[in-house]
C-alpha cells in the first residue's frame, strides 16, 4: 500500500508541475514521466521499504546478562556454552564491546538491546532481572526482545554501601569516617561492629544495632599519628557479622596524610570575610583548611579553636600550603616553591584607598568563574561594602564587577591570572559574608563562588602529580579506574607501569574527547606511575560491587525461543533503485533542454 501512495504521489505531482504550473502541455509528457520515475525511485530510497525474502537473517542473537550478580554463578558458564551453539552471543552490562564477556560491574541492556534491534535477526535477553536502566529502554524496542529472567534467590547480607570522608588529611589531625551500613530485609537482627584500619593497625571501632531492612550510619574517628606520611588504603569492615555475602562486608578508602594543611588562610585583622570564607573552605573543600588569624601584633591565633600559635608554624604552613590566602593586611608571610595558587584579598590594611558604599555585584561572563553564577540573581544580592581598587593585569579575566549604587562605572572586584605555574586570584571586594549570612540563593551563591575559585586556582597542571590524575583512587570491582590529563588538549598517549597482586603490567592510556582514559583492571592494590620514572601513587580495586546487593528485579519474563526469523531486503540493499533515480534525473534534464526549459 505504501509503494502504491509513493507511485501514485509521484505520477501526480509531476503531471501538476508540467500541466499546470508550467502550462506545457502533451509536449511534456516524457519530461513527466522522467520526473515520476525519479521522485518514485527516491521515495522508496528514503522510506527504505523492506520486504520479507527466502534468506535466513542470521542467527538469532542471545544477550547475555554479564553482569557480576548474574556471571558470578555456576549456572552462567553453563548457559554461555550452550547458547554459544546455536545463536550469536552478545553480552551487556557496561560500554565494553558485546563481544567481551568480563564480568561487569554495572547492569545495563540499553546500548546493546538497541544495536541487536536494528538488525532483522530474533532477539533473547538472557538476566537476572535487577537491570539499572529498564525504565529509559523505548517500549517498541523492548518489545522486539523475548525475555528469559531467571531471578536470584533473596539471602540475608548486611553490607557496608557506602563510605564517606575526605581525601587528605593533615598528620596529627583526627580522620573522620562516615560507613553507611545495610541490611537486606532477609537477614537477621544484630549487632555488629565496624571496624577502622590501615594494614596491621586497628584504628577505631564503632557499634551499631541492626535490623532486617535497616539502613545505620557509623561515624569513625582515628588520629593519623600513627600513620606514616603519603598515600594509605585504610579498611573499613563488619566485625560479629553474620550473612551469606561476605564480599560486601569490606570497603577500602584511599587518604593522604600530608605535613601541612592543603589550603591554609592567614587573616590580618579576623573580620567577617575571613570568618566566612573559613567556614565555607572546610565545606565546599575535600582538602585540609587550617586558618590563622592576627589579633594583636606579632600574635597568631588558630581559627578552628582560638589558641595561640608560634609565628614559625604559621610560616611554615604557608610555604607548604598548596593554596595560600592571605586576607587583609600584608604580614610577610609568603608563598613557598611548592605553592600551586594564591588567594590575595586586600582590604585597604596597606594604606591602599577604598572606596566606601554600597557595590552591586555583576557576574562577567567568559571567565572561568562564570558558571558559579549561572541562574542566581547575583544583581539582588547584599551590596559589598567597600571596594579596593585593583588591576586585573596583562593576560588576566575578571570575575566580577560591581557598580555604586548600580550607577557609574563597573570595577573589577574578582580577577585572576595564570602566570606559569602558579595560579593568582585577587579579591577587592569586602561584604561578601552577607551573601552567606542572608541564606536563600544568595548563601548559594557565595558557597559556589568559593569553589569555583578553589576548583579553578587548584585546577592547573600539577608537576608533582604527573602528566595526569586518577578521578578516584578506589573504584568497585567492574569498573574502570579514570585518569584525566593533567593538560586539558593532551591528546598523545602516555604509557603507564602498574604493579599489582598480579606483577608488573605496562598499559597506554589513550584520551577521550574530554581528556580522560580508562584501565581496566581486577581486584586488588596497585602502585603505579607514568613515562620511564616519576613518583609512585596507589590506586585501589575493591572486591565490593553493588552488584552483590540483592535487588528488585525490574524486568519480567516473557515467551522466550531461540529461532531463526524470515529475512527481509531494504530498499537501500537495491542498486538498480539508485540508477533509476539517477536515469529519472538525467532524462528529465536532456528532455527539458531539448524544450528550451532550464
Amino acid at each position: 500500500m505504501t509503494l502504491v501512495l509513493i507511485l501514485l504521489g509521484a505520477v501526480g505531482m509531476a503531471v501538476a508541475t508540467y500541466w499546470w504550473l508550467e502550462r506545457i502541455g502533451r509536449r511534456a509528457w516524457l519530461a513527466a514521466a522522467f520526473r515520476a520515475l525519479a521522485w518514485s525511485a527516491l521515495g522508496v530510497l528514503v522510506l527504505n521499504l523492506s520486504c520479507a525474502t527466502r534468506r535466513a537473517a542470521g542467527p538469532p542473537i542471545a544477550l547475555l546478562d554479564a553482569s557480576l550478580s548474574y556471571s558470578g554463578s555456576a549456572r552462567w558458564t553453563a548457559l554461555r556454552d550452550s547458547l554459544s551453539a546455536v545463536a550469536d552471543v552478545w553480552y551487556f552490562g557496561d560500554q565494553r564491546p558485546a563481544r567481551d564477556s568480563s564480568p561487569r560491574g554495572t547492569s545495563r541492556l540499553g546500548p546493546a538491546l538497541s544495536a541487536a534491534a536494528a538488525t532483522s535477526r530474533s532477539i533473547v535477553v538472557y538476566t537476572d532481572g535487577e537491570l539499572d536502566d529498564v525504565q529509559d529502554i523505548p517500549a517498541d524496542i523492548l518489545a522486539r526482545a523475548h525475555v528469559n529472567v531467571l531471578a536470584r534467590k533473596p539471602e540475608g547480607d548486611v553490607a557496608l554501601v557506602r563510605i564517606r570522608g575526605p581525601e587528605r588529611v593533615t598528620q596529627g589531625d583526627t580522620l573522620a569516617l562516615e560507613a553507611e551500613v545495610l541490611a537486606s530485609p532477609t537477614s537477621q537482627v544484630q549487632r555488629i561492629g565496624v571496624v577502622l584500619g590501615a594494614g596491621s593497625l586497628r584504628l577505631a571501632r564503632a557499634s551499631v544495632d541492626i535490623e532486617p531492612g535497616g539502613r545505620k550510619r557509623v561515624q569513625l574517628r582515628a588520629p593519623t599519628n600513627r600513620l606514616p606520611a603519603g598515600e594509605q588504603l585504610v579498611t573499613i569492615a563488619l566485625d560479629g557479622v553474620v550473612d551469606s555475602e561476605s564480599r560486601t562486608d569490606m570497603r577500602l578508602h584511599h587518604v593522604e596524610i600530608v605535613p601541612t594543611p592543603g589550603v591554609v588562610i592567614l587573616a590580618s585583622p579576623p573580620d567577617w570575610d575571613a570568618k566566612f570564607l573559613y567556614r565555607a573552605l572546610k565545606e565546599v573543600s575535600d582538602l585540609p583548611v587550617r586558618g590563622y588569624s592576627r589579633v594583636t601584633d606579632g600574635t597568631w591565633h588558630g581559627m578552628h579553636d582560638l589558641g595561640l600559635v608560634s609565628e614559625s608554624v604559621v610560616r611554615r604552613a604557608a610555604r607548604r600550603a598548596d593554596l595560600l590566602i592571605l586576607k587583609g593586611r600584608d604580614e610577610g608571610v609568603g608563598p613557598g616553591p611548592g605553592t600551586k595558587a594564591v588567594w590575595r584579598w586586600p582590604s585597604g590594611e596597606n594604606g591602599v584607598t577604598t572606596l566606601e558604599g554600597d557595590w552591586y555585584v555583576t557576574p562577567e561572563l567568559g571567565s572561568p568563574m562564570s558558571e558559579a553564577f549561572l541562574g542566581l540573581p547575583v544583581d539582588s544580592f547584599p551590596p559589598a561594602t567597600q571596594v579596593t581598587p585593583i588591576d586585573t593585569g596583562t593576560g588576566g579575566w575578571t570575575a566580577l564587577t560591581a557598580q555604586a549604587g548600580r550607577r557609574g562605572a563597573s570595577r573589577p572586584i574578582v580577577t585572576g591570572i595564570d602566570a606559569g605555574r602558579r595560579r593568582r586570584l585577587v579579591v577587592g571586594a569586602d561584604g561578601f559574608w552577607r551573601w552567606a549570612f542572608r541564606g536563600g540563593s544568595s548563601e548559594q551563591g557565595y558557597r559556589s563562588f568559593v569553589a569555583s575559585a578553589v576548583t579553578w586556582l587548584l585546577g592547573g597542571a600539577d608537576s608533582a602529580r604527573g602528566p595526569a590524575v586518577v578521578v578516584h583512587a578506589v573504584v568497585e570491582r567492574g569498573r574502570p579506574v579514570v585518569f584525566r590529563a593533567a593538560v586539558r588538549d593532551s591528546s598523545s598517549a602516555l604509557p603507564i607501569h602498574l604493579s599489582g597482586p598480579a606483577g608488573v603490567r605496562t598499559d597506554t592510556l589513550r584520551w577521550d574527547g574530554s581528556g580522560e582514559a580508562e584501565v581496566w583492571l581486577p581486584p586488588g592494590e596497585y602502585r603505579y606511575h607514568f613515562g620511564s620514572g616519576g613518583p609512585e601513587h596507589v590506586i585501589a580495586v575493591e572486591e565490593y560491587s553493588t552488584e552483590w546487593l540483592v535487588r528488585p528485579t525490574t524486568l519480567d519474563s516473557s515467551a522466550a525461543g531461540l529461532s531463526r526469523q524470515a529475512g527481509r531486503a531494504s530498499a537501500r540493499e537495491a542498486l538498480w533503485l539508485f540508477g533509476l533515480g539517477i536515469l529519472g534525473l538525467v532524462g528529465e534534464w536532456t528532455v527539458r533542454r531539448r524544450l528550451g526549459l532550464r
